[in-house]
């Protein structure tokens, strides 16, 4: 059987230009956790490892003797993550005031029941503090602009620049400030300014 590939299968969800475009994003299955403060901290990356983890426990079941019903061969999905801030726009970026709930999207096979079993699995893996906070939820973004966005993250308000003039050209709005990024490079491997990342904020039309 073929592996399931979502960079062949899914392009417009993960690999759109470097252009805005308008996409209706439908329901989809992620573990999840929330946090706050700088990415850049030990805590954002205690997070990011807990959501591997868990995703590459459950890929790996198979290996283990366990094959779920539904089970296919696939590639892990993109970690991603959506963000907010209190600050005000006039102020100088603090990242600490960051608020984010990061994901991996999972296979149609992983179910809440599937997800509640595999927590002792998980918890082989991941402190206990870190798996109270995993969660398995479905969500919807809808409606959204989204464009790939090439270079460091400090970067990326130009993209956003275009993406919300792509919106006033169309007689969009921006539903607020609050945005989805989905990681495509592993920046401990990738150059900043060869970095790749799909920014993507939910519209009313």
């Amino acid at each position: 059987m073929t592996k399931y590939e979502w960079r062949k299968s899914e392009k417009e969800l993960y690999l759109p230009k470097n252009k805005p475009m308008k996409i209706d994003v439908k329901a989809m299955n992620y573990i999840t956790i929330k946090g706050h403060g700088d990415p850049n901290e030990s805590a954002f990356k205690e997070r990011v490892e807990a959501l591997y983890a868990a995703s590459y426990t459950i890929r790996m079941l198979p290996k283990k003797g366990v094959v779920p019903d539904g089970y296919f061969e696939y590639t892990v999905y993109p970690l991603e993550g959506e963000w907010t801030t209190s600050q005000r726009d006039d102020e100088p970026l603090d990242k600490s005031l960051f608020e984010y709930r990061i994901m991996i999207r999972q296979p149609h096979f992983v179910t809440p029941t599937l997800f509640e079993e595999l927590k002792p699995r998980f918890a082989e893996k991941i402190p206990h503090h870190l798996l109270e906070d995993l969660q398995f939820e479905t969500i919807q973004e809808g409606l959204s602009v989204q464009m790939l966005h090439v270079g460091p993250f400090d970067t990326e308000p130009a993209s956003f620049e275009k993406m919300e003039a792509y919106c006033v050209e169309n007689d969009w709005s921006r539903q607020s400030k609050d945005h989805k990024e989905i990681y495509l490079s592993d920046p401990r491997k990738t150059a900043p300014e060869k970095m790749k990342t799909v920014l993507r904020f939910k519209i009313t039309v």
